[in-house]
């Protein structure tokens, strides 16, 4: 009889076993991924409960104490340890406190490259307890002054390499009572204070622990406008090198790197090498990675897992691709909608807006159809909007989606989800594009092409280009009466006011700017239309740096850049 139980027994474990792996094939892989999920979730809310939060700096002041002679950052070839960096924040902390003046609760900007000195300063600056506002090196001018309207900082500390770079805006921000400290010694700009020589005699004692102590999850620590990242060992360079890459990991025994989509297809468009699968390279973190450039990739340069992501900063839902299904950027489940409620919603691309119902409310769309990405706020999922801007916090924000008085988070994605979970990204809406791996404001590049004398009004929108990952920045003009385009003019201002991944690469010249039904600047079809000379007979140009200048956009040009002849 137990013989018989016994085997009952094992054949209800394998039919359920078979049952499973055909109905449910990711169960397990989703419930140990949920299992994660709670248990940061759990750490959060303890957090709350004892009313202390742990900061990146706290974790790495333990370290640092338990394993101060193991590599923290490598960088050109030198290695820097845990001890290294501690001593040196520490001393900057001090500089910071005594010569700086700065006090706990002020806000600093701090504008460097990739180097060991950028997290010195930044660990320096939380030690003394101030919040860190990290500014994209790229911006100029207006965006580098938005920035300070919006975090409220009364201090830059700058790269020795990039004051230069402040001459257009020193005389504004020094009128602002904004100090600017560079990380260099004496003999530079006359106008900026130095921070290096007054290493040698401060001391690299810690500052009270007190001052850098956060007293709750909302407190101000850091403003991102640009994106990092931190870890244990890193290999840290100045400027992505992608003849040099490989070469990179092999030299440091790199696991593990970080990517967005455009740096795995500059690596795939490298010379075959016999070396290619010789590394210990495992895994990649980013997003970005087209289905394309991701087969290839792991072709040639071996089976390393690539965990595609997708968040923001500010937004209140992320997904994960923990599954590594190639083209998506990550699943839903069951256990995932119980904790994230997100939704796919219908969107009108010529009206740029969501489709509603006659009652008014939007409308969800089906399995493996596009729509627009909301998140609902809610006590889980909170969105504390953007520092500086009550405005730009409410516009990220539908109300009234599906009932009166809910919310939601629009994050301007379109995205799909198929039958089984996996979720891919579509496409952005709205006022945001992506070129080079970052993001393109369209209001800040029309802002900035409007102040041309030439120019009466500008649409700006991206456009795809075979081969290369996000959009290319394009612009409708149309010209004031009695003026002529100017290629030359225009290219010295964009290229002395506009960051190189948001210079508009090509122009398009219309006599009427076309509009939506709602009085909005019509952008669906110029996006459709793209930039082919002989599907439009509008005047087109493309950004020509040999020339300096706009130059007309003939077949030629456009047949080289199509077939990747020409550098964009």
């Amino acid at each position: 009889m137990s013989l018989g139980w016994l085997s009952a027994l094992l054949a209800g474990v394998f039919s359920a076993h078979v049952l499973q792996t055909l109905c449910f094939p990711y169960f397990w892989r989703d419930l140990l991924f949920l299992l994660k999920v709670l248990r940061y979730g759990a750490r959060l809310e303890l957090t709350k409960l004892t009313r202390s939060a742990r900061t990146v700096l706290d974790r790495f002041v333990q370290q640092a104490r338990r394993i101060p002679d193991k590599p923290f950052v490598v960088y050109e070839g030198r290695v820097h340890t845990y001890r290294d960096v501690e001593l040196r924040s520490n001393r900057l902390a001090n500089v910071f406190l005594d010569s700086v003046k700065l006090r706990k609760g002020d806000c600093v900007g701090l504008l460097m490259n990739n180097e060991p000195d950028f997290l010195c300063a930044w660990f320096g600056l939380a030690k003394v307890g101030c919040s860190v506002a990290f500014l994209n090196t790229n911006i100029r001018s207006k965006s580098l002054l938005h920035c300070f309207d919006c975090c409220g900082a009364k201090t830059l500390v700058v790269g020795s390499d990039l004051v230069e770079g402040l001459d257009g805006v020193l005389d504004v921000l020094l009128e602002d009572n904004i100090q600017v400290w560079a990380m260099g010694g004496p003999g530079g700009h006359p106008r900026v204070h130095t921070l290096l020589d007054k290493l040698d005699a401060a001391s690299d004692q810690p500052v009270a622990a007190a001052l850098r102590a956060a007293a709750s999850l909302k407190s101000p620590t850091l403003y991102i406008f640009t994106s990092g990242t931190t870890g244990a060992s890193c290999v840290l360079k100045k400027k992505f090198s992608a003849s040099q890459f490989w070469t990179d990991c092999r030299k440091h025994n790199v696991t593990v790197f970080q990517y967005i989509g455009e740096l795995c297809r500059y690596l795939c468009n490298q010379p075959k090498t016999a070396g290619d699968q010789v590394h210990k390279v495992r895994m990649g973190v980013g997003n970005g990675l087209r289905q394309d450039v991701w087969r290839e990739f792991q072709s040639r340069f071996g089976n390393i897992k690539m965990c595609e992501v997708y968040g923001s900063t500010e937004g209140n839902l992320c997904f994960m691709n923990h599954i590594g299904k190639i083209g998506t950027v990550g699943r839903s489940n069951f256990f995932y909608r119980l904790l994230f409620k997100y939704d796919l919603v219908k969107y009108d691309m010529v009206k740029d807006e969501a489709v509603k119902d006659p009652n008014g409310f939007c409308q969800r769309v089906e399995k493996g159809e596009t729509g627009l990405l909301l998140s609902k706020v809610s006590a889980l999922s909170p969105f504390f909007g953007y520092a500086g801007s009550k405005q730009l916090t409410e516009k990220k924000l539908m109300r009234n989606v599906f009932g009166k008085g809910d919310a939601y988070f629009n994050t301007g994605d379109l995205m799909a989800e198929d039958r089984d979970g996996f979720i891919c990204f579509k496409d952005r809406v709205g006022d945001t594009f992506r070129w080079k791996g970052e993001n393109v404001a369209t209001t800040e590049v029309t802002e900035t092409l409007g102040l041309v004398d030439f120019i009466q009004e500008v649409n700006v929108y991206g456009v795809e280009v075979q081969g290369h990952e996000g959009r290319a920045g394009m612009a409708a003009v149309i010209l004031r009466a009695g003026m002529a385009f100017d290629g030359g003019k225009l290219f010295e201002h964009v290229t002395r006011d506009m960051p190189p991944y948001a210079r508009p690469l090509f122009i398009r010249l219309q006599d009427v700017m076309e509009m939506t039904s709602t009085f909005k600047q019509q952008k669906f079809q110029l996006v459709h239309s793209g930039f082919n000379p002989s599907t439009t007979s509008d005047p087109l140009y493309v950004l020509d740096y040999q020339q300096q200048s706009y130059i007309p956009l003939t077949d030629g040009i456009y047949r080289s850049i199509q077939a990747g002849e020409r550098k964009l």
